[in-house]
């Protein structure tokens, strides 16, 4: 099996626009993927919108959230040079991934949607039959892509992300900059969510996967492993037949 490559995009937004709280890229929505693909061997580019340092979510960092996996890289020097050091997406654009992965993280909600680099990677990595992949806010990254054909790349797609009422529990409703949920249902998707809040939900529509909430890291790690192998071996299938 040849060695696959995977393009992981975190946020560059250190703080809300109040400037009353810092965030960042909530940690383990990054550490579970590439914990995954660095034990198989896969290549791994980590990018933001404007290279460079990649903030973390201080929250993510806490006592409770911080599992096993993100504390064995948040201790690991070389991983947190790799976040200090991003590639922008203006380098890796022109590259070729077998997945594309949008880390959350309540910043992605400022530098995501309208990032037209990003777009277009998002739109040349759907349309080439290759995997687009976002987990909670990361999902914003996929508000405003549209395809060639002009519509927008999640309508029609069963489709999950951040809720309005995890918000809520989260105690940041007065500080997003938009209902990540009530955007995702009006470009037309069929978004959908777990029946109890802050628990993990994956949703795969063919080529595009996504996860709701940041208790979906595991899963959605599992799930794209999984996918990109299947996607991998069809391919050197067709290759040699």
């Amino acid at each position: 099996m040849s060695i696959l490559k995977i393009l992981i995009i975190a946020t560059n937004v250190n703080t809300y626009a109040s400037g009353n709280k810092e965030t960042g890229l909530w940690l383990s929505e990054l550490t579970h993927l590439y914990h995954q693909a660095k034990e198989r061997g896969y290549e791994v580019t980590i990018a933001s919108p404007n290279g460079g340092n990649v903030p973390i979510d201080p929250e993510s960092l806490r006592r409770f959230t911080l599992d096993k996996v993100s504390k064995k890289y948040w201790q690991d020097n070389s991983f947190r040079g790799l976040l200090n050091n991003s590639k922008s997406l203006a380098e890796v654009k022109n590259e070729k991934f077998d997945l594309v992965y949008l880390a959350g993280g309540h910043g992605t909600m400022y530098d995501f949607p309208n990032d037209t680099i990003m777009q277009s990677i998002i739109r040349n990595q759907y349309e080439s039959g290759k995997m687009v992949a976002a987990i909670c806010h990361g999902v914003s990254g996929l508000l405003n892509v549209k395809l060639s054909n002009g519509e927008y790349l999640i309508r029609n797609k069963k489709i999950t992300g951040f809720n309005w009422f995890e918000e809520s529990l989260a105690n940041r409703k007065k500080e997003v900059p938009f209902n990540l949920e009530s955007g995702l249902r009006k470009r037309g998707s069929k978004y959908e969510k777990a029946f109890i809040p802050m628990t993990s939900h994956v949703v795969a529509d063919g080529n595009l996967i996504t996860g709701q909430n940041p208790f979906s890291s595991t899963k959605i790690a599992k799930v794209i492993m999984k996918e990109i192998e299947k996607q991998n071996e069809n391919q050197l299938i067709n290759k040699n037949n």
